[in-house]
C-alpha cells in the first residue's frame, strides 16, 4: 500500500498547476481514505478479465483524475469521484472483454461454415427467393384482418419464443395458442405449410 501512495503522490506532484487541486486533494487523503481507495478497487475489479488488477485499476482511475480525461465535478466527494472512475473503468475492461469473445465465437462460427464447403458460400437460388417472398405475402394477406396472427407472425420473424411473444405484446398463454391454432388452420385451407415451432 505504501508503494502505491507514493507513486501516485509522486505522479501528483509531477503535473501541471491545472490540475492542482485534485493533485493536492489526493496527496491529502488520508490512510483511511487509502484504504477505501483500495478496497473500492478491490470491489469494481473483482474477477476482472486479462490479469487486471485492482492497483491498475485505482492507478488508471488517479492518472485519469490528474490528466483530466475524467475531470472532478465540485461537490463530490473525492472518494464517490474515484470509485466512480474505477467502476467505468471495469466497465470498459468488461465491455472489451464480452466484444471480444463475440468476435471469437462469430470467427468460430464462419470457420465452422467455410469447413461445411461451398454451399454455405452459395447465394441463394434467385427462384428460391422469390418463392419465399411471394409466400411471405400470402401469408401477411391471409392474417391482414387479424392482428393477433400478426404480431406472433412478427414475433416469430425475430426470433423471439412464446412467452416473449406473449410477453412483448401482452398476450396471455391461453390467447397465443388460440391464436396458432387459428393460424394453422387458415394456413393448411390456404395450402401454405405451418413449420413454425
Amino acid at each position: 500500500m505504501e508503494q502505491f501512495t507514493e507513486r501516485n503522490r509522486g505522479l501528483a506532484d509531477t503535473v501541471g498547476h491545472a490540475t492542482i487541486d485534485i493533485a493536492q486533494a489526493i496527496r491529502s487523503l488520508s490512510d483511511a481514505d487509502l484504504v477505501r481507495l483500495k478496497a473500492l478497487a478491490q470491489l469494481w475489479s473483482r474477477d476482472l478479465p486479462g490479469g487486471v488488477g485492482w492497483s491498475d485499476v485505482l492507478n488508471e482511475a488517479i492518472a485519469r483524475a490528474l490528466d483530466r480525461s475524467r475531470p472532478w465535478p465540485s461537490g463530490v466527494p473525492l472518494l464517490a469521484f474515484l470509485s466512480g472512475v474505477m467502476r467505468s473503468i471495469c466497465d470498459d475492461h468488461w465491455r472489451r472483454a464480452r466484444r471480444d469473445h463475440a468476435l471469437l465465437v462469430r470467427a468460430d462460427d464462419l470457420a465452422d461454415l467455410s469447413a461445411q464447403g461451398d454451399a454455405a458460400e452459395s447465394p441463394p437460388d434467385p427462384e428460391r427467393v422469390l418463392a419465399a417472398a411471394q409466400a411471405l405475402a400470402a401469408v401477411h394477406r391471409l392474417f391482414a384482418a387479424d392482428p393477433a396472427a400478426l404480431r406472433i407472425i412478427t414475433g416469430l420473424a425475430d426470433g423471439l419464443t412464446a412467452s416473449e411473444i406473449c410477453r412483448l405484446y401482452g398476450m396471455s398463454e391461453r390467447e397465443h395458442d388460440t391464436t396458432r391454432k387459428r393460424m394453422r388452420r387458415a394456413l393448411l385451407r390456404g395450402g401454405l405449410e405451418w413449420s413454425a415451432p
